[in-house]
């Protein structure tokens, strides 16, 4: 299906990129994927062909691009697979942050090295015993002086291995009322005396994304670290979580896109009682339901995705595409396992890394219950 929203431009970078990804990502990510993470080299490769950050500013040394790049550049890793999701997390929902709401002097200090894939970034809201409720954060920012002490901890952080700079919400006025004006955005960098890392943490799936546990131990950062204005943090991650969502759903439809892709290839050639399965009825009508799912699934994908370039409020829609496209995605992917048989069990044939990899994506960037209650609130339910 053409995407409607790019341009020959966007054509050419996608050339590029697919190129550069099946030279330097491809024939590696099986063992990226033993290894349980993409190596800080890979990153700085991506930096120095221009594919972080493509939305950063000129200003700033980024390209000033449109979200379509980001569409391109998320698709594309997402074909190479989910385990590459935190270039996509760097790219278009931490660095965003900075952008938008860092200072003139935060943004000189921060996004060159971001952009360049020295700097790798995470952004740290999910606590032990706080997920979908983030007015429950329990961590906290005190300013002493010309510096806040931030302690707490944070589990499931993407990139939070080799994250050098992290995006904490943490609360700066436990008194607030309603709670959610209490809370702040504080960038903490690797070096902050106090922070410390836990365990990487041993996944169901994409297991080349680095996940991890984080500890802020009496952690103490500039005051000139606080991102944007204290209090305001709930209102910036309101603002930014269309585009999380947004994204999350692009790469579940991709994913979905390449499990058929590979599905239909399959069936050709696989024979069974002296003939391909894919000439068996039940196949034929399995492929056939499945990728009029994937199809209608990319249409509305589609025209939000060119609405959200217009930068219309959509979360409403992007709510319902975020759960509906990791939902169908898990069915058809689900499907796609079983028409491979006993090799669709094996770790070999990628839909095998596909059925674990896309589970997780009805549960990050807020749960798909959370999705379901956004749209009944904003329906007037």
């Amino acid at each position: 299906m053409k995407h409607p929203y790019l341009t020959p431009e966007h054509d050419m970078f996608r050339q590029s990129l697919r190129g550069f990804l099946e030279a330097h990502a491809a024939p590696f990510f099986n063992q990226w994927e033993e290894e349980r993470r993409i190596p800080k080299a890979f990153w700085r490769s991506m930096g120095e062909q221009g594919f972080l950050c493509p939305m950063v500013p000129e200003a700033y040394g980024g390209a000033g691009a449109d979200f379509g790049f980001s569409v391109v550049v998320n698709e594309e890793l997402e074909r190479i697979g989910s385990g590459m999701v935190g270039i996509g997390l760097h790219n278009d929902i931490v660095v965003p942050y900075l952008t938008s709401y860092g200072s003139e002097e935060q943004k000189r200090r921060w996004l060159p090295g971001c952009l360049s894939g020295e700097t790798i970034t995470a952004i740290a809201m999910t606590e032990p015993g706080t997920g979908s409720d983030l007015a429950g954060i329990r961590t906290t920012a005190v300013r002493d002086g010309d510096q806040y002490v931030v302690n707490g901890q944070k589990t499931f952080i993407t990139n939070g291995i080799q994250a050098g700079l992290i995006v904490v919400v943490a609360k700066t006025d436990p008194a607030a009322e309603p709670r959610q004006r209490g809370f702040s955005l504080i960038v903490v960098p690797e070096d902050a005396p106090g922070f410390s890392r836990g365990r990487q943490l041993n996944k169901m799936g994409q297991h080349s994304q680095d996940t991890a546990e984080l500890f802020f131990e009496d952690c103490r950062v500039p005051a000139s670290y606080l991102l944007g204005k204290e209090g305001e943090g709930f209102r910036y991650l309101a603002e930014k979580l269309q585009q999380e969502r947004l994204l999350v759903a692009i790469a579940a439809q991709v994913a979905m896109e390449e499990a058929l892709a590979e599905t239909l290839v399959y069936v050709k050639q696989r024979t069974a009682f002296g003939q391909p399965i894919g000439k068996f009825q039940n196949t034929r009508f399995k492929m056939a339901e499945m990728m009029t799912q994937s199809y209608v699934s990319r249409a509305f994908l589609e025209q939000l995705i060119a609405r959200h370039m217009q930068q219309e409020d959509i979360v409403t829609e992007v709510s319902m595409a975020k759960w509906w496209s990791t939902d169908t995605a898990k069915a058809v992917i689900g499907e796609c396992l079983q028409l491979h048989g006993g090799y669709g069990y094996m770790e070999e044939y990628p839909v095998a890394r596909r059925y674990r990899d896309i589970a997780v994506m009805s549960i990050y960037a807020g749960t798909n219950e959370i999705m379901k209650t956004i749209i009944a609130k904003n329906i007037g339910l």
